[in-house]
């Protein structure tokens, strides 16, 4: 399955997520850099990864999201490719509008550096498939503007359609409802803070996070 990595100026985990794409596939992903109008064609999933694109200036993401790449990658999500956004990549989605919500700065105002529990709260989708609905994993957070919010209408929406993909099995960052990923109403989209793409070799430290790429293969494929 051919793959796509989107890269904007200040991205630091593209090459994270694309060695972990290839580790999964075989198969070296396609590297996009925001200026692309276009995806090459039969892309089967696209990974907006984090970092800190456009220096995290006004907004996390907000310059990123109006980048000439990303209505193609809109279109592309509109049509049912799937969409993976880790952490920066998930500060992007939402100010794309592809997922409701914001991120905001960590309660505390720290950067939050460390391996971190997550709780899968759905295993029904095309990421989470391989993992046991209530199953705590082990991944890693790297991120200063991860507190996930949305109104409350939202967040119970949210809840109510089984779109909360990981909620933090403890206080991270402040995120409302300790959500950390969540699905779009397709469930073709899905954004999250911690990072899969490092804990897919157990020299990493765990290989918990290799079973989404390896999930999405096997659907994908």
């Amino acid at each position: 399955m051919k793959t796509a990595v989107i890269t904007f100026p200040g991205s630091n985990c593209d090459r994270d997520m694309a060695s972990a794409l290839k580790l999964v596939t075989g198969v070296d992903p396609v590297m996009v850099w925001h200026r692309e109008t276009e995806l090459p064609a039969d892309i089967g999933l696209i990974a907006v990864p984090g970092g800190f694109s456009y220096g995290d200036y006004l907004r996390s993401g907000a310059m990123a999201a109006r980048s000439p790449v990303m209505q193609a990658v809109v279109d592309a999500a509109n049509k049912g490719v799937p969409v993976l956004g880790v952490c920066n990549g998930f500060q992007i989605l939402t100010e794309a509008g592809l997922l409701p919500g914001a991120l905001m700065r960590n309660a505390g105002i720290h950067f939050v550096c460390r391996d971190v529990p997550l709780t899968v709260e759905n295993n029904e989708s095309v990421f989470t498939r391989l993992y046991e609905k209530g199953e705590v994993i082990h991944i890693p957070v790297a991120h200063h503007d991860g507190n996930y919010f949305a109104d409350d209408a939202t967040l119970d929406r949210l809840e109510g359609e089984g779109r909360v993909a990981f909620r933090y099995a403890g206080t991270v960052n402040g995120s409302a409802r300790n959500i950390a990923g969540i699905l779009n109403d397709k469930g073709n989209v899905l954004g999250m803070m911690p990072h899969p793409e490092r804990m897919v070799e157990a020299a990493h430290g765990g290989d918990a996070g290799r079973r989404m790429f390896e999930g999405l293969m096997t659907v994908l494929a």
